[in-house]
C-alpha cells in the first residue's frame, strides 16, 4: 500500500496538471477532478458540519494518551506501560508527520478559498484523520472492552460516524475528489503498518510466554 501511496502521489504531480484551481493554482487529474467539482459543487453548510464533528476524534486520541500516562504512573516505567498503548502513540505521532510533510510539500490546493486562505487539500486531512484513528481506536476497544454487546455498540457507531464523516467531505466540495482519495491510501498504509506492528509485538510475546514456561 504504501508504494502505491507514493505512486498515486507521484501521478497526481506530473498526470493532467493544469491551473483549474483557485487564483490559478494548478491540479493534477485535472479533467477527473473538475468533473467531480462541477458535479458536486461546494456545500459550504457541510464543510462546517464536518468540521465540527472532526472535535471528537481529538477527544479520543487524548483519552487514550491519558490512558497511557495514567499506567506509565502506576507502574513507574514506560517499559511496563501496555505495548499496544505505545505503539498507538508512536503511530498518532507519525500521522501527525504525514499531514505536516503535505502541509509544506503541497501537491494540490483546494478547489475553494477558506476564508480568503488558499490551503493545501492533498491528502484531504480530515478523510486521513478518521481512517487512521477510527479504525485503530476499534482495535483498541476491541481489547478493552469485555461486555460484546457493548463493544459491538460502540464499534458499529464509530463505523457510522467515520462513515459519514468522509461522505461528507466529499459532497462538500471542499477537497478535490483525487486528495480524497489520497487520504484513504495514505491512511490504509498506515494502519496496515500499526496492525502489523502490533501483531509481531503480540506474536513475539507469546512466544517469550511459552519459552518462559
Amino acid at each position: 500500500m504504501l508504494v502505491l501511496s507514493i505512486l498515486y502521489t507521484v501521478a497526481i504531480m506530473f498526470i493532467d496538471v493544469r491551473p483549474i484551481g483557485p487564483q490559478g493554482s494548478v491540479v493534477g487529474f485535472a479533467k477527473v477532478n473538475q468533473y467531480f467539482h462541477t458535479l458536486l459543487g461546494t456545500n459550504i453548510l457541510l464543510y462546517n458540519i464536518t468540521d465540527w464533528l472532526s472535535i471528537p476524534i481529538l477527544f479520543i486520541m487524548l483519552g487514550f494518551a491519558m490512558a497511557g500516562f495514567v499506567q506509565l504512573i502506576k507502574r513507574k516505567s514506560l517499559l511496563r506501560v501496555d505495548s499496544s498503548i505505545l505503539i498507538l502513540g508512536g503511530f498518532y505521532v507519525l500521522v501527525f508527520l504525514v499531514y505536516l510533510f503535505f502541509e509544506f510539500f503541497v501537491v494540490n490546493f483546494r478547489p475553494v478559498l477558506i476564508q480568503g486562505i488558499l490551503e493545501a487539500s492533498y491528502p484531504s486531512s480530515t478523510t486521513m484523520l478518521m481512517m487512521c484513528i477510527i479504525p485503530t481506536a476499534i482495535m483498541q476497544f476491541q481489547r478493552l472492552i469485555l461486555v460484546k454487546r457493548l463493544r459491538n455498540l460502540v464499534n458499529s457507531f464509530c463505523g457510522i460516524y467515520a462513515s459519514f464523516m468522509i461522505i461528507g467531505r466529499v459532497l462538500s466540495g471542499v477537497h478535490w475528489i483525487t486528495d480524497i482519495v489520497g487520504g484513504i491510501l495514505f491512511s490504509t498504509t498506515l494502519v496496515m503498518l500499526y496492525y502489523s506492528i502490533n501483531q509481531w509485538i503480540n506474536s513475539k510475546a507469546g512466544r517469550a510466554s511459552q519459552r518462559s514456561r
